[in-house]
């Protein structure tokens, strides 16, 4: 396993670019699947996840490439809806496909998702939603079964407002028969994003970004061009990282509306930014304060996937903050790596409380999950002396080569490869 060797203590300065949204990317890769023929994406990172989704593109009949940031995807040659067990144990994303293989093919038959461990997430907001569609499912040991000679619009009403479930059910009654109205609906702005790539392939969807989304199904999708937004966690992450060096960074191409929550923290912390147009610039020239209280919520509140970022940053600040996460329950296990590189970190149930201390300390530390990885990296860069972080391949998940986006800020940090077996007995 790969591993990143980091030499702290250097403040981070220079102008980054933020790749495209992984979790925008997924499911719009997912739903290319509702029309015949190619399909253009642009501003789609190299990452692991995108990888797997594009492998399990190609084992159902697809063609794709990957070109820089461009991905293609033919989707005319479609010829299974059955998604690889392999496959869809290294991703939970791959759940996407349960709606648009419905879709076209009437009948899909998938395995239990994988991915990250970061708390239990079940799937049974998809299977209610595609039932209420008109699916009859069928679960056989690991493997869901969904059947449906025609769906049809309803109106379903989410328990949770689950991002993945109100993504499926939209691409599912895409081309149903009649209306869906799906309320208590999941606001992310990659549910935005999604409706705008349905409805450039000709669907009729409005109300993505609030909590009802009404979709009225058509009869075809015709393939499109389009682009992906920037990934917001990734833009937080960095501005994390800024503050936690006492940095200076620039941020370009992202999007400031979709990270007023993290914004509204960071400044509490004492954290200058301004903002112009799709530009931030992130400054902390003097050690943070502590933030009394932050609760992890559906968005537009506090994102989950920033909160083991923003906890590094409060380790180091001057006081008391507390942090409580509501939305899964096994994601602190990052704190025990921050407290081996000297936080000072308590957890009750899902709170957790931190002291800041004066500083972080160098320590091999193992990444968990893709966010605990990210912000075990920003302990590292804030971090008094050399931090390895093993496990890379969580990070990679999400990141597109997170060291080489570090070193254009002037991070000391590089990736470790073991050398093959065949070489080192070469040797």
């Amino acid at each position: 396993m790969d591993k990143l060797v980091i030499e702290g203590g250097k403040s981070l300065s220079g102008t980054i670019r933020i790749h495209g949204a992984k979790n925008a990317a997924l499911p719009i890769l997912a739903a290319s699947l509702l029309a015949a023929g190619k399909v253009q994406l642009s501003n789609v990172p190299r990452l692991l996840d995108i990888e797997v989704m594009l492998d399990i593109l190609e084992r159902i009949g697809c063609t794709t490439l990957h070109d820089q940031e461009t991905v293609v995807v033919d989707t005319s040659s479609a010829n299974s809806f059955h998604v690889p067990e392999d496959l869809m144990k290294q991703m939970r994303s791959s759940i996407f496909l349960m709606g648009p293989l419905l879709s076209r093919f009437g009948e899909v038959a998938v395995y239990q998702p994988g991915g990250c461990a970061i708390g239990e997430r079940k799937i049974d907001l998809h299977l209610r939603g595609l039932k209420a569609l008109g699916a009859e499912i069928e679960e056989l040991d690991q493997q869901i079964i969904c059947r449906a000679d025609k769906l049809k619009g309803a109106d379903i009403h989410l328990d949770f407002p689950s991002v993945g479930a109100t993504e499926n059910i939209m691409m599912a009654a895409a081309m149903a028969e009649g209306t869906t109205t799906l309320t208590n609906a999941a606001r992310e702005p990659e549910i935005q994003d999604l409706q705008n790539f349905l409805n450039a392939m000709g669907a009729s969807i409005i109300g993505a970004g609030t909590d009802t989304i009404t979709i009225q199904g058509v009869s075809k999708l015709s393939p499109c061009s389009y682009t992906i937004i920037p990934d917001r966690i990734v833009a937080g992450t960095v501005m994390i990282a800024a503050a936690a060096t006492r940095g200076n960074v620039t941020l370009t191409h992202c999007n400031p509306a979709h990270l007023s929550s993290l914004i509204h923290v960071l400044k509490r912390a004492g954290v200058q930014i301004s903002i112009l147009n799709d530009i931030m610039n992130v400054s902390c020239m003097s050690r943070p304060k502590a933030v009394e209280r932050i609760v992890t919520l559906p968005y537009p509140s506090f994102p989950t996937d920033l909160q083991s970022q923003v906890m590094v940053l409060l380790s180091l600040a001057d006081g008391f903050s507390v942090m409580k996460e509501t939305v899964f329950e096994g994601r602190f296990k990052h704190v025990d790596e921050l407290t081996r590189m000297g936080a000072d970190i308590s957890i009750d149930l899902n709170c957790a409380f931190i002291r800041g201390v004066q500083r972080l300390y160098g320590a091999t530390v193992e990444a968990t999950d893709l966010r605990a990885g990210a912000a075990l990296v920003i302990a590292g860069l804030a971090a008094q002396g050399k931090t390895i972080v093993e496990q890379v391949h969580h990070i990679d998940r999400g990141y597109e080569h997170i060291e080489q986006l570090f070193q254009k800020l002037g991070a000391d940090i590089h990736r470790l490869s073991p050398v093959p077996k065949s070489l080192d007995l070469a040797n």
